[in-house]
């Protein structure tokens, strides 16, 4: 039996509902004073969040968009980073009412990939141009015997190879681990860590969650403290947005992210932003009463940029093709693409709903999505440099604070495409990446520039994982 948790005691309800209660529209003076101070690349505090959560103005609206997008340049460039999920096990020990995999569900075709499907599965996201892969399974590992399919899994995806291409960092999304399992699946040499805690509202919890480990709220919601006390200091968080007020749940994250500063001295390295999808067995989307729509979507996602700007977004194709696109053009940073959601759904070209978490919104293969994305003047990067060289946890953040990071992301970015264009990249899209690539060389200071044209002139003439 796994040890009894702390308790999540940075929750204060009292204070978000406090804050949520004042619910008048705010002075455009006052909102346009907290633009200038996102500018200034700080964060929001608290109060300053709940007063944005509050606006409604419509020109003010469009304000906050573009802050967030100016502030998301300043620290990252243009780059967008582009990764593929892995689902290689839908079998799991929890009730969750909103999710396919739940134990009840009979609806659902069960599958746990073997690792020779692993290996297959992972040469056809290879040869698609991927180099960073989320791998994600239900809980179903009550012993350890079971963390080893997990553990192995990761060594099958670095091990396999396809022409010029591997997997490059391999992030993890699995059920919370006490901390001894933890630091064996650090010893892996995985990325980032990520575990949703779905909702941070204990009663609405209770209620979602009736059956199974996941049923206790404090186990998971303390689940960074035990990863980064392993030693694992990039963590990705996120609510599932519509199992609860999305209004209540940023200011929830707000706190749980300065708990984790207060305790480790670095918050997150990413923030996820899920909204409920229709999932195999369960009306769950369509009769909860917290939906989100389009348009609070897009000021959540504004105001998260300007509320902890070092923070990478996450935005994967559970959303349309069209809400993706205005998405990327307020604050995300890191982006899914040609996304398959049910175990081996990639070497069979075609996703089952019969056997996904849930049903995906932008179904385009990579070639199109990052054609799209280097046509609205963002990079697609493939980098995975700063795991392998050690700039995560509190180093990255030391280097992206004074804006030193851009020196390795832009650069890294523009190499890491280029592989891509030389490679994997069909004609039209090559054509609109090169053109891009011509205009942010030109846009480039000299330093980013004497760094970044020898490393696309070396991809070019065949070297491979070039980066700084």
């Amino acid at each position: 039996m796994t040890a009894v948790a702390e308790q999540a005691t940075y929750i204060n309800d009292q204070a978000i509902f406090d804050c949520l209660s004042r619910t008048a529209q705010p002075e455009p003076a006052r909102v346009r004073d907290l633009f200038a101070k996102a500018r200034e690349m700080q964060g929001l505090t608290f109060d300053e969040v709940a007063t944005l959560i509050a606006l409604q103005d419509p020109e003010l609206t469009e304000e906050l968009f573009h802050t967030a997008r100016a502030v998301k340049e300043e620290i990252y460039g243009s780059r967008l980073v582009m990764f593929a999920p892995l689902y290689i096990s839908n079998r799991c020990t929890n009730e969750c009412s909103y999710c396919a995999y739940r134990a009840s569900n009979r609806e659902l075709h069960r599958i746990t990939l073997t690792q020779e499907e692993i290996a297959a599965e992972i040469k056809v996201i290879i040869e698609q141009g991927h180099k960073r892969i989320l791998m994600v399974a239900g809980e179903a590992y009550p012993n350890s015997n079971s963390l080893e399919y997990v553990y192995k899994a990761i060594e099958t995806i670095y091990a396999t190879r396809s022409g010029n291409g591997e997997i490059r960092r391999v992030n993890v999304n699995i059920a919370p681990l006490p901390v001894d399992d933890f630091r064996k699946l650090k010893a892996c040499g995985i990325g980032t860590y990520q575990c949703f805690q779905e909702t941070y509202h204990r009663e609405t919890y209770a209620k979602v969650h009736p059956r199974g480990r996941k049923s206790d709220f404090d186990w998971r919601a303390t689940v960074m403290d035990r990863a980064m006390e392993a030693g694992i200091d990039d963590v990705g968080i996120g609510p599932l947005l519509g199992i609860y007020d999305w209004r209540y749940e940023v200011l929830a994250m707000l706190q749980h992210i300065h708990h984790l500063e207060e305790r480790f001295g670095c918050g997150p390295h990413t923030i996820s932003v899920p909204r409920l999808e229709p999932a195999a067995g369960t009306d769950f989307t369509a009769t909860t009463p917290w939906k989100v729509s389009d348009a609070d979507f897009l000021k959540l996602i504004a105001i998260l940029r300007l509320t902890v700007p070092y923070t990478g977004m996450i935005m994967t194709t559970r959303e349309s093709a069209e809400v993706r696109h205005k998405c990327f053009q307020i604050g995300i940073s890191q982006t899914s693409a040609g996304s398959r959601t049910d175990p081996g759904g990639y070497e069979l070209a075609a996703g089952d709903f019969n056997s996904s978490q849930f049903a995906v919104g932008d179904t385009r293969p990579l070639d199109a999505v990052v054609r799209e994305i280097a046509q609205m003047g963002f990079t697609p990067s493939f980098c995975t440099a700063c795991y392998r060289l050690g700039r995560t946890g509190t180093d990255f953040m030391d280097m992206a604070k004074p804006g030193e990071i851009k020196y390795h992301c832009e650069p890294n970015a523009l190499s890491t495409f280029t592989e891509y264009l030389e490679d994997y990249a069909s004609p039209e899209t090559k054509a609109a990446g090169e053109q891009l690539i011509l205009t942010h060389i030109a846009e480039m200071d000299a330093k980013q520039q004497r760094i970044a044209k020898p490393m696309i002139a070396a991809v070019r003439s065949g070297q491979r994982d070039v980066f700084v």
